[in-house]
């Protein structure tokens, strides 16, 4: 495993104790299938919450989020729904979040963007 993929994995695993901590149920990590991969998936109450985690160490290349794009969120919306069929999940209780750790001067920072639409 890279450095890259070394952090990547360390912010997932931040970012499932935060899910946690604030009452979430973590069902999945790294559910995977032939057109990608979905980084967490928990259930608070009765909905399950596809979660897109971006980890950076410090912001020279940008805030976490700004790797978001419009058609990262079309490919979590597609692998949201073929994880609902393959689970027979009623996709209508399905909500796409991301989840920036920010690792800078020793300190991380964690930020949950709630229904993300792009």
């Amino acid at each position: 495993m890279n450095q890259r993929q070394v952090l990547g994995r360390y912010g997932e695993a931040r970012a499932a104790v935060y899910l946690e901590d604030q009452g979430y149920q973590i069902v999945e990590r790294n559910w995977r299938c032939r057109d990608g991969e979905i980084d967490l998936i928990a259930t608070l109450e009765s909905q399950f919450v596809f979660v897109e985690v971006k980890t950076r160490k410090g912001s020279g290349f940008g805030h976490p989020f700004e790797a978001i794009t419009v058609e990262k969120m079309a490919r979590m919306r597609l692998l949201a729904a073929q994880w609902c069929r393959a689970h027979q999940v009623n996709p209508i209780k399905i909500r796409l979040d991301a989840i920036s750790v920010l690792i800078s001067g020793g300190r991380i920072s964690i930020e949950h963007l709630k229904q993300v639409s792009l």
